[in-house]
C-alpha cells in the first residue's frame, strides 16, 4: 500500500504531541501546528452548507478532546487511519445532525419544543481563549448587530453558539427572528470575525 507522505509526516507530529502533558504549553504548540497543517492540506470535507462552519467547529473541539485521550469518545487510532479520516469521519456525522435537526425544524414549526438538558463537557484551551476574547470584546463585537434588533450582536452570538450552545431555533424564538436571518448575520458578520481570531492566535 502506498503511503502519504503527507499523513506519514503527521502521524508523527501527532505522537511527538501527545507524549506532551495535556494543558501543556508543548502539547499546545503541538496541536496547533497539526490544525495548522490539516487546514492547509485541503484534505478535510467540504460542502456548502449553511451549517458547515457550526459542524467543522464541533469537529475542532471533538478532536482537542480525543486526539491524544479520550475524553468524550474513543481516542484517534493511527493504526486504524489518516488522523483527516478520522476528523472526516465525526464532521460528516455532525452535518448530517444539523441536516436532520433542520428538518424537525421544519416539520415543527408550530408545534412547541422541549429543549434537552446536556452536561457541558471539559472546556478545551481554545474554547476557553474564544470565550475570553468574546467577552473581553476587544474587538468590538458588541457594536455589531442586527438591524433594528440592537440586542442581537456578535458578541452575543458567538458565545451564545459555543459549547454548550444555544440552538438556532432556541435563539429565534427568544429574539423573534427567523432562524435564516440569525445564521445570515452570523455567517456575515460574526463567523470572520471569530476564524480571524482563530488565524491570529496560530489555531488555523
Amino acid at each position: 500500500m502506498k503511503i502519504d507522505p503527507f499523513d506519514d509526516s503527521l502521524r508523527l507530529l501527532i505522537a511527538q504531541t501527545c507524549q506532551y502533558p495535556p494543558g501543556s504549553i508543548d502539547r499546545q504548540i503541538g496541536m496547533t501546528r497539526i490544525v495548522r497543517a490539516i487546514v492547509q492540506s485541503g484534505k478535510l470535507w467540504r460542502e456548502n452548507t449553511p451549517y458547515y462552519e457550526d459542524a467543522l467547529q464541533q469537529t475542532w473541539l471533538y478532536f482537542c478532546r480525543n486526539l491524544c485521550e479520550a475524553n468524550t469518545a474513543q481516542s484517534y487510532d493511527p493504526t486504524i487511519g489518516s488522523v483527516t479520516t478520522w476528523l472526516d469521519k465525526y464532521l460528516k456525522r455532525r452535518l448530517q445532525d444539523f441536516r436532520q435537526e433542520l428538518l424537525i425544524q421544519h416539520q415543527s414549526l408550530d408545534r412547541e419544543t422541549t429543549p434537552t438538558l446536556i452536561a457541558p463537557p471539559p472546556v478545551p484551551p481554545i474554547l476557553e481563549e474564544v470565550k475570553k476574547w468574546a467577552t473581553t470584546d476587544i474587538d468590538g463585537l458588541r457594536h455589531i448587530h442586527i438591524r433594528g434588533h440592537p440586542k442581537v450582536t456578535c458578541q452575543m452570538l458567538i458565545l451564545r453558539r459555543l459549547p454548550p450552545r444555544s440552538s438556532w431555533e432556541e435563539l429565534s424564538k427568544e429574539f423573534n427572528l427567523p432562524v435564516t436571518t440569525l445564521n445570515s448575520f452570523y455567517r456575515r458578520q460574526c463567523f470572520p470575525r471569530l476564524r480571524k481570531f482563530g488565524e491570529s492566535q496560530g489555531y488555523l
